[in-house]
């Protein structure tokens, strides 16, 4: 009766929740298996640039991707480790007891001391234990061969994360080729680099450059009206939004935006590259015009794409944020692969309609 009192109380407990985050990181190494198949593809494309923009994309959506899947696959593991360290005892009687019954012989299992009577009641009990039996025992072997499942994922994991780091560099490295090579785009002037430089030589402000500029560049633009479903010229989360001080207590009329290293930028909407290239202390700027009067100036790249004067579609490389690729083996070893540690890189965006900067969300979805 002891026994069958046990197997009531092991049988009627809950449920442990089942989750499937194996599934999460090898749909993400699926991604990455295909971000290679278009790299290939990449190749032989009409337009070169934007397939091989694609295919950026692509590997930093499937590495983001696999970040978190092993993220999910780590916090998995240690639940079931530690449900099943938990339970050891519960799980050792458990077996202790279906030994037992196994092992005894037929007779005495139909058998109970007290009499007829006792072991019809002790067999409408087993009678109503076996089906919840049944089903801990087929929880139980479920959990045992999602952990193997998930040990196994991580011990493939470095492969597959190798072999996605090494694609995403052979993208760029092809994307920045390609940019090179391009001479497809329509041009709506020819930039003159000696007023260039003596605009540049002249300004000691980002505003004051960007508006002289624009002035001295008699190119009509489309005329676009603002919306602010634009995506934002980089994966990433606003750091620092509009107008508020940083650390050291200075406010740009801007946002900041946080982002991994390497990471692709590109134009949002369809715009005349103006400028690129490296102005006063914000690193790589480019200044594109969307809209008659308005300028996106992005601040902050390693490397920048393009030509003065250039009409670049929607969706058009820009260039790279710096910063190095995490290794391998930072990226397993990392407490939390799908945090915001990894987001390095800053890249400073600010819009400006005629010659006063306005909120970058008039334009962006910033959330």
């Amino acid at each position: 009766m002891r026994l069958i009192a046990f197997l009531l109380a092991l049988c009627l407990a809950g449920p442990v929740a089942a989750q499937s985050p194996g599934d999460t990181a090898t749909q993400a190494a699926q991604r990455l298996t295909a971000a290679r198949a278009k790299l290939e593809a990449a190749a032989g494309a009409r337009d070169r640039v934007a397939a091989l923009t694609e295919t950026v994309r692509a590997y930093e959506d499937g590495l983001v991707a696999l970040r978190d899947g092993l993220r999910r696959v780590a916090i998995r593991q240690d639940t079931l480790e530690t449900q099943m360290d938990a339970r050891q005892a519960d799980v050792s009687q458990l077996l202790g007891v279906l030994a037992s019954i196994g092992n005894a012989p037929a007779p005495l299992l139909l058998l109970h001391p007290s009499g007829p009577l006792g072991t019809a009641r002790s067999g409408m009990l087993v009678a109503d234990v076996t089906p919840a039996l049944q089903t801990k025992v087929t929880d139980l072997r479920a959990q045992l061969e999602e952990l193997a499942l998930l040990q196994a994922l991580q011990e493939s994991a470095a492969d597959t994360l190798t072999e996605g780091l090494q694609g995403a560099q052979q993208a760029r490295a092809a994307l920045s080729a390609a940019v090179s090579d391009r001479t497809d785009l329509p041009v709506r002037y020819t930039e003159d680099a000696v007023q260039t430089a003596l605009l540049l030589a002249s300004t000691d402000t980002l505003a004051a450059f960007a508006d002289a500029l624009a002035g001295s560049v008699d190119v009509a633009a489309p005329d676009l009206t603002p919306s602010a479903d634009l995506p934002l010229p980089v994966q990433g989360t606003v750091l620092r939004a509009f107008n508020s001080p940083d650390a050291a207590g200075i406010s740009r009329p801007g946002i900041v935006i946080t982002a991994r290293p390497r990471a692709l930028v590109t134009t949002p909407v369809a715009a005349t590259l103006l400028f690129r290239g490296p102005l006063l202390d914000y690193g790589n700027v480019i200044i594109i015009e969307p809209a008659q009067d308005v300028l996106f100036v992005i601040g902050g790249l390693a490397e920048v794409y393009g030509e003065a004067g250039q009409v670049l579609p929607a969706g058009a490389p820009l260039g790279l944020l710096g910063g190095d690729s995490p290794s391998v083996d930072a990226i397993l070893t990392q407490g939390d692969p799908g945090s915001t540690a990894v987001a390095t890189q800053t890249l400073y965006l600010e819009v400006r309609d005629g010659q006063s900067p306005i909120n970058p969300a008039t334009w962006f979805v910033l959330d």
